[in-house]
């Protein structure tokens, strides 16, 4: 991993103002959100938050199960939040999230209420708008008892916006009996690096879903989300579908570490090397019985690149069950041949296997947002000329 020197980016001076209606956002700027599956039409939302550089510049919920607030104004609100905030993440971790800590930028605070059934998804937003602009943010998501929601939440970098960096501290709380579904699309830029930070506990009966989706270029990306299963019959399953293109360089994976008996994990990541490289990281602990967890790492090598996949299953007591798969290489020879046999070309063969390979359709994500990714896809493949 190569190193992100903060002094490089500036993290004082850049705010943005408060945007009522993001229609009122330039075409460019809707298309860069649009990518990462945030809309500015809020009729299919229930809420949406927006973070500008260095300045929440929109935030509104219209459903009463939903409160969502810039996370600065929700420290004033909760008394600090003493519970919830910096419980699950080290401030002292390292250097990213001592800046975090010590210049508090924004990030948003998401309460999904007891009981509360949230139709429509949650949307947040994070995104540089300046140059060489350095983001420190902070989310806080608290699903309580009973309650179910889906948050998709979209980094991205502004139209023409070139370098920035972004930390980005998550704590997620399931309680009892809840549901979080959360999707993350990425649309950074060549020359960004991104260092999130995230780390949460699902109680009995909970349930985390996360997708996870990165199509485009990024300098250099560092993330390896951790859930604790501290709950009886608590799930958690991750979904992770990341492309590497030149010059871009990963290191990502997910761990799960079930801490009570029941529990459920897993762990699916697909990922293409088309010039970059990507280090594949997946960690399972189980640590009661009866508790099942799988780990799958699969990845492809489109022309150059480099792929590491380093699962790890980690074992305390007699009956536990995991299990991993994991494989690193080219497209078959023989599956290209196969389809050329029944009329396509070499190039259609070849855009087949990459979009059966890299099939979002598991995730379960919103119509729109779905045509989005398979148009990211297609972007892909023009450009490794498949």
């Amino acid at each position: 991993m190569s190193k992100v020197d903060l002094k490089n980016f500036k993290f004082d001076g850049l705010q943005q103002e408060a945007i009522t209606d993001l229609n009122a956002l330039s075409e460019e700027d809707k298309d860069q959100l649009l990518m990462a599956g945030v809309v500015s039409d809020l009729s299919t939302r229930s809420a949406s938050y927006l973070q500008m550089d260095q300045s929440a510049v929109h935030c509104q919920s219209k459903d009463d199960g939903v409160e969502i607030m810039d996370i600065k104004e929700a420290l004033k609100k909760y008394d600090g939040l003493k519970e919830y905030y910096w419980t699950l993440v080290d401030k002292d971790k390292d250097e990213f999230t001592r800046s975090a800590h010590d210049n508090l930028h924004g990030g948003y605070f998401i309460r999904v209420k007891a009981g509360a059934k949230i139709k429509d998804p949650i949307q947040s937003c994070l995104m540089l708008k300046s140059e060489n602009v350095g983001q420190n943010v902070h989310n806080l998501v608290i699903i309580e008892e009973g309650a179910e929601a889906h948050i998709i939440t979209g980094c991205s970098v502004a139209h023409g916006t070139k370098s920035g960096a972004h930390l980005g501290i998550s704590e997620f709380f399931v309680k009892k009996n809840a549901s979080l579904t959360f999707t993350m699309v990425h649309n950074w830029s060549e020359s960004v690096a991104v260092r999130p930070r995230s780390a949460g506990v699902v109680e009995e009966g909970g349930k985390f879903l996360s997708n996870y989706v990165l199509l485009k270029p990024v300098k250099d990306l560092q993330m390896y989300p951790s859930i604790e299963l501290n709950g009886p019959d608590s799930v958690a399953r991750f979904n992770s579908v990341v492309v590497a293109t030149e010059g871009s360089h990963l290191d990502m994976g997910n761990r799960v570490i079930m801490n009570a008996p029941e529990t459920r994990c897993e762990i699916i990541a697909r990922t293409i090397a088309s010039g970059g490289t990507i280090i594949n990281r997946g960690h399972i602990a189980a640590h009661h019985t009866p508790s099942k967890g799988h780990l799958e790492c699969q990845g492809l090598i489109l022309g150059s690149g480099r792929i590491w996949a380093i699962p790890e299953l980690d074992g305390s007591l007699e009956g536990v069950e995991l299990s991993h798969e994991a494989s690193v290489g080219k497209i078959a020879q023989d599956e290209i041949e196969y389809l050329m046999a029944r009329g396509m070309d070499e190039d259609e063969a070849t855009s087949t296997i990459v979009r059966g390979f890299l099939n979002t359709d598991i995730m379960g994500l919103p119509e729109r947002l779905q045509k989005e990714i398979d148009k990211q896809i297609d972007e892909l493949q023009s450009s490794n000329a498949m």
